[in-house]
């Protein structure tokens, strides 16, 4: 019997209640209380046949429990499946998932999501509410620092590398987990960036910036999606069936499993569509298959599969046997992912205890990622570091383990953290067994606890003016100073929109003084979101963006510091001068009145920030050794639509480092039936040089890659394509670059 054939044979012996039970999913937060007399609303459901997952166990004995006590109380034996938030590592925490997309290594995100979800699995964990490809290009929103960063393409690649990872070669096997991408859709456009906010865009934003990942993510075989809180173009997304079963299911062929939000369905009450009857209706009829936490479906369709629903106030009319479809349909969705899963052969595969990764594995694969997402923004010399200088490590980070983690760490645990002084002091002792702290001044951290908007970091009692003048004695003893700044990982993530997204205040003020010292200043920023760095990015010799990295970020700063490893990541958003000037991006469309490059009253900057002011573009980043570009060669400066064209550019390693460089292909429309982005990434790729190495790397050029959407709605989008003249521009960021033109002659 096939799979469809078992799930169709399933359902055909199931009752109405038993198909709105599987509809049902709940947090493990209430826990069991086996044998009690007072058992837990958890249990009683369990006990009842009514629920279909579980999200948050913690620990596999839990998970065994709770698919014991399921089994026992469905009369068909039904099991549950398990989910857990497994958004940048398990156990293992990896650099958050901002900081991954600075890598630009497909490879290394796939590493990272599959001993994700080897860990996980080995807990009893079948499904990730993961990847998180929400593309966002405004750091006021905190849930920046789960998602990709600004760019599609970048954004696409990364939800297939993720999902490849997870999933790995099929869901039935140990090891892997379903992954569920999240949130459908354009999150990550809130239009304050405050969390949860709703969103107003054109059609043709949606199909060209929000949605490709999602679409990438659908071809490499993602088994779930999740909706997300907002409102897209006053729809709110967990009743918006025009972007679920019409585009999601129709145009990209999904057929998985559509998970709520946490309370989504019941929050559409609040958005004001109307009593939970009728927002239960809208959101099954929209294409939400589970419903999590509220237990709306569960209370709410019973009832409406009697009576069906008639509420003309609300434009809704609905039969109780189209309501009844509607529950077959998303039950048989609910069913066929756990046959996939392997769960309605053995309901407790994957809960022997057995196949969990090492964590050494896990750490040294933590390290190497948190070295290769960290990005090099300015390095005057003084960095890699000599072993034997004297090092004043100061700041509110120095020591610091929890906020490292960063946020949506779920299962991570400070102690498995080496803080930064650790970390340096292991990569530069003199011989084996050398004592800790021999390179690094004083054994007090000084600043450390120096305010951090008061959240996690402890705020020392002392005047601030002490701490400095102890710092800048401290500064004073030693060969260079590091400091170790940024923001608490509380101040990324859910629910933690900033209106300023910086450095705080007396971080700022600590740099200026150490600057004054006269002293080689190497600023490491340890943050969850693109912070505008302000005057200390001129301040500081050496600027390095080590993002919240993990249990091993530290150490992967300390790599990076010594030489150990080179610098190569690149940021995947653009840093901004000042915070107010954020939304922005690369990829901003093009104006009338450009800046002529004098002030004028029509330029498109600000009276009150320098034009000046240091920037830190999109796909920016640097290395120890400087790679040279030559121009870039077309095979055809004039193509037929039909044809490929073939860019050329050779590259030199002309230092003494091995450089690992990130080409990026950027594309212009200077002539469109529709303004279009001054420049949006077409294709990048990694290569590795040697000291003195040059290589030529190929990019490959097609007449579709400058179509654009045209949709006076999304079932009526047109692609088009303009002949004439385009412009392609390669370099090694989206500023620095070198440009050729292309004719497409039809």
């Amino acid at each position: 019997m096939t799979g469809q054939d078992a799930v169709a044979a399933l359902m055909a012996r199931m009752t109405l209640a038993e198909k709105i039970g599987q509809l049902n999913l709940l947090p493990a937060g209430q826990g069991l209380i086996t044998g009690a007399s007072h058992p837990t609303p958890l249990a009683d459901r369990l006990d009842q046949g009514q629920v279909g997952a579980i999200f948050g166990t913690k620990s596999l004995s839990s998970a065994r429990a709770m698919q014991e006590r399921a089994l026992a109380g469905s009369r068909l034996g039904i099991p549950l499946f398990f989910a857990e938030d497994v958004i940048h590592g398990h156990r293992t925490v990896f650099p958050l998932n901002l900081a991954l997309a600075c890598s630009w290594d497909m490879e290394l995100i796939r590493q990272t999501s599959a001993h994700a979800a080897a860990e996980a699995s080995a807990e009893g964990l079948h499904q990730t509410y993961a990847p998180m490809i929400d593309v966002s290009r405004d750091p006021r929103w905190g849930r920046v620092a789960e998602g990709p960063g600004e760019d599609p393409l970048l954004a696409s690649r990364i939800a297939a590398a993720a999902v490849r990872g997870f999933q790995g070669d099929g869901l039935g096997k140990d090891g892997h987990l379903a992954a569920c991408l999240k949130h459908f859709v354009a999150y990550g456009a809130p239009q304050s960036g405050r969390d949860y906010d709703n969103v107003s865009l054109a059609n043709e934003d949606l199909l060209s910036v929000y949605l490709p990942p999602f679409a990438a993510g659908v071809r490499a075989g993602a088994a779930s999606v999740m909706v997300s809180f907002n409102a897209v173009n006053r729809l709110p997304m967990h009743t918006n069936a025009p972007l679920i079963e019409g585009w999601l299911r129709g145009q990209t062929g999904f057929e998985g499993l559509v998970v709520a939000d946490y309370t989504g369905v019941q929050e559409l009450v609040a958005h004001g569509l109307g009593p939970a009857a009728v927002v239960v209706a809208r959101a099954l009829h929209a294409g939400v298959d589970m419903d999590m936490v509220g237990e709306d479906y569960l209370r709410e369709l019973p009832a409406l599969a009697r009576d069906g629903l008639d509420a003309p106030e609300a434009g809704l009319q609905i039969a109780a046997s189209q309501i009844v479809s509607l529950i077959d349909r998303a039950c048989h969705r609910v069913l066929t992912l756990k046959q996939r899963l392997g769960l309605l052969d053995d309901p407790f595969r994957g809960m022997q205890g057995t196949g969990a990764p090492t964590t050494q594995a896990g750490r040294d694969l933590a390290r190497r990622a948190a070295a290769r997402s960290a990005v090099l923004l300015k390095n005057d010399g003084t960095l890699p570091l000599d072993r034997g200088r004297r090092i004043a490590l100061i700041g509110p980070f120095g020591a610091d383990r929890a906020n490292m983690l960063g946020t949506w760490s779920v299962s991570g645990r400070a102690e498995d953290v080496v803080p930064l002084d650790a970390a340096i002091t292991e990569v530069s002792g003199q011989a084996p067994g050398a004592a800790w702290g021999a390179n690094i001044v004083e054994e007090d951290w000084l600043l450390r606890r120096l305010n951090v908007h008061g959240v996690t970091v402890t705020q020392d009692p002392r005047p601030e003016a002490e701490l400095l003048a102890e710092a800048l004695a401290t500064a004073e003893s030693a060969d260079v100073i590091v400091a170790a700044i940024g923001e608490a990982k509380e101040h990324a993530g859910e629910s933690s929109s900033r209106l300023s997204p910086d450095i705080p205040a007396p971080q700022q003020r600590l740099i200026a003084a150490l600057a004054a010292v006269q002293k080689p200043l190497v600023v490491v920023v340890f943050a969850g979101r693109p912070l505008a760095l302000g005057q200390i990015a001129e301040q500081a010799d050496a600027l390095l963006y080590a993002w919240h990295g993990g249990v091993a970020g530290p150490q992967g700063v300390a790599d990076l510091l010594y030489g150990i490893a080179n610098p190569s990541g690149r940021l995947a958003v653009t840093l901004p001068a000042h915070p107010g000037e954020v939304p922005l991006s690369h990829a901003d469309d093009t104006t009338g009145r450009p800046f002529p490059g004098r002030f004028a009253k029509f330029l498109t900057g600000w009276l009150d920030l320098p034009d000046d002011a240091p920037r830190f573009p999109f796909g920016f980043g640097l290395g120890y050794s400087p790679v040279t570009y030559r121009a870039p060669e077309l095979s055809h400066t004039a193509a037929r639509a039909d044809q490929r064209v073939e860019l050329r550019v050779k590259l030199r390693n002309t230092g003494r480092f091995v450089a690992t460089e990130t080409v990026q292909l950027y594309a212009s429309d200077p002539v469109a039936r529709v303004t279009r982005p001054a420049r949006w990434l077409l294709d990048f790729q990694q290569v590795e040089l040697a000291p003195g190495e040059s290589r030529t790397v190929l990019f490959t050029v097609a007449a579709d890659d400058f179509a654009y959407p045209i949709a006076p709605g999304l079932d009526r989008a047109e692609w088009l394509r303009d002949p004439g003249l385009v412009q392609l521009h390669v370099g090694p960021n989206s500023r620095d670059t070198e440009s050729v033109e292309l004719t497409w002659l039809d």
